[in-house]
């Protein structure tokens, strides 16, 4: 199912930056599961942050 959404350019910009936190807690989340040998974890969040990643790139990509 797509979604179709008009956001301004500051909302999008707000997206992306709610987007970037998230990211960075996942990635933080990731190396302490790392640290703890919990490889069902950082497998977890190592995916989450990829998918983070992925939208942020395509967000932006419509900014450029």
């Amino acid at each position: 199912m797509a979604i179709k959404l008009t956001l301004t350019e500051d909302e999008t910009e707000i997206l992306i930056d709610a987007l970037e936190a998230d990211l960075e807690g996942y990635l933080e989340s990731a190396k302490e599961a790392r640290g703890n040998n919990n490889r069902a974890d950082v497998e977890t969040f190592t995916e989450a942050a990829g998918r983070i990643d992925a939208l942020m790139k395509k967000i932006q990509a419509l900014l450029d």
